[in-house]
């Protein structure tokens, strides 16, 4: 189970490739599709009085530090009262991306950028993604900007949406500003290059902290998904690190959940349909109750995501190692998240984790189709015209997008098997501290700490329950089929 030569970063592209065409997605562009980019000679160009100019203002884009699809940037202004006005602007994508073009046919067949750590597969080629399309420092680009004012208990005042002229001041990373907000390290130097950027972090940063602080008060999830991510040196995996949560992240995540809501509410009041993003309150709630019973907590007969947050954070306390493991359980048990259509009138689904009843994907429409269907949905309802897409056309639609996406997140799940099995190829008989993840009639599933990766157990003990420690050697790999194999060490 273990080939002559060891495998490289190569071998990795090719096993995501053939993932990809597996799972019914397209790894690469069309000829069609690139003529069509050998058209576009650069970034998109209106002008008019609906589109207003900021690009004086102080904003900033934070991201991961390798990340150039940059589709959002961030810039706030702090009124009286603890009261504070938040701009949000999302590159208008669309201006060079048409519907029905081939550029959007392969976006439309995707419907999402698929991330390995050997290869990115971009939904839209990266000459629009990384340049064109993309939110990059210094550049003018087109936008669709949420204005939003939240109060100093942050809740939402008002908000608005309309186009606009925008300029990235500072290009920054999720890192590098969450270690200067903890007082681990210097303000980047990108953003001490701006003057006026640092209090722009601060208060960005305090607002943030204040919604996420009132969304958790609501009943929404703090869980901890496990993403290890591979680190490579040239052709070689050198590492797997685990994304950690941190500040920065935080900030983000906050200011968009604001943003997202704010465009379903916008559509709605509109009188339009929008494509709702949505976790409907879960079916298997009792198998919820039963395993908080095994903690010696008590949960409601009905969902209640108010108590659910409240066991979750007990436990997080209580056991952080296994806090993971747990938060995987929790997010199979609600069920995966999907795309409906929701009409002016209709039933809110809302979205369960985040506890927001109107929630809607609009932020991120370089990396998915979803986010480029609502950006055009707004830029009719701004122009007054009738919508792009038709309640039907939504409809498929939908039903499309959560089936390709739930596609591209295996894909991605099982690159990340193929990459700890990678990396593991060369330590066979070396022996870890496991914790047991998985108990199914099909076996027995350990997560080692360090590299952080899960692989079955082959042999040994039988009598493991999840959550339980055990102390495991590798035994086997197979990086081509992602298989990692322990047994148990008495």
């Amino acid at each position: 189970m273990n080939p002559n030569p060891p495998h490289h970063r190569s071998d990795l592209v090719r096993i995501a490739t053939l993932a990809m065409a597996e799972r019914g997605l397209e790894p690469e562009f069309t000829a069609r599709v690139e003529r069509e980019l050998a058209t576009i000679t650069g970034p998109g160009h209106e002008t008019g009085p609906d589109i207003h100019d900021l690009t004086a203002l102080l904003w900033c884009s934070i991201d991961n530090e390798d990340s150039r699809d940059l589709d959002q940037l961030t810039v706030c202004e702090p009124l009286e009262q603890g009261v504070i006005r938040l701009w949000v602007a999302i590159a208008d994508v669309d201006v060079l991306v048409k519907k029905g073009s081939a550029i959007d046919e392969h976006a439309l067949t995707n419907t999402t950028s698929v991330y390995t750590s050997a290869r990115i597969f971009p939904m839209l080629p990266e000459r629009l993604s990384t340049d064109l399309t993309s939110l990059n420092f210094a550049e003018d680009r087109l936008a669709l900007v949420t204005e939003m004012v939240f109060n100093a208990d942050a809740s939402l005042a008002g908000a608005t949406v309309y186009r606009a002229r925008v300029r990235n001041q500072a290009q920054l990373d999720y890192d590098a500003v969450s270690a200067w907000l903890d007082g681990d390290a210097a303000l980047p130097a990108a953003a001490a290059a701006v003057p006026g950027m640092e209090a722009q972090l601060r208060t960005q940063d305090d607002l943030a902290q204040r919604l996420r602080v009132r969304r958790r008060a609501e009943g929404a999830l703090e869980l901890e998904t496990f993403q290890p991510r591979a680190v490579f040196d040239g052709e070689q995996v050198v590492d797997i690190r685990q994304q950690v949560q941190n500040r920065a992240r935080q900030l983000i995540e906050e200011v968009m959940i604001a943003t997202n809501g704010c465009t379903a509410r916008y559509l709605a009041g509109r009188g339009g349909t929008s494509l709702r993003r949505v976790v409907r309150s879960p079916e298997r709630w009792q198998r919820i109750v039963a395993m908080a019973e095994e903690y010696g907590e008590t949960l409601p007969t009905e969902p209640d995501s108010k108590a659910l947050e409240a066991f979750l954070a007990k436990r997080r306390l209580a056991d952080p190692l296994r806090f993971p493991d747990l938060s995987l359980v929790i997010v199979r048990l609600m069920g995966s998240g999907e795309y409906v259509v929701e009409t002016p009138g209709g039933p809110p689904t809302g979205h369960f984790g985040l506890a927001v009843r109107d929630y809607t994907h609009s932020t991120a429409p370089n990396r998915r189709f979803p986010d480029l269907i609502t950006s055009r949905l707004l830029k009719a309802a701004l122009a007054d015209q009738a919508p792009p897409y038709s309640n039907a056309e939504l409809a498929d639609l939908a039903l499309h997008c959560t089936r390709q996406e739930d596609a591209a997140q295996k894909v991605e799940r099982r690159m990340r098997k193929s990459e700890a099995a990678l990396l593991l190829e060369s330590h066979l008989g070396q022996r870890y501290d496991a914790i047991v993840t998985g108990s199914t009639t099909d076996g027995i599933w350990v997560r080692i700490f360090t590299p952080p990766a899960e692989g079955k157990l082959v042999r040994g003990k039988t009598s493991l329950k999840v959550g339980d420690k055990v102390h495991v050697k590798l035994v086997a790999t197979d990086v081509e089929r992602g298989f990692i194999d322990f047994a148990t060490i008495d």
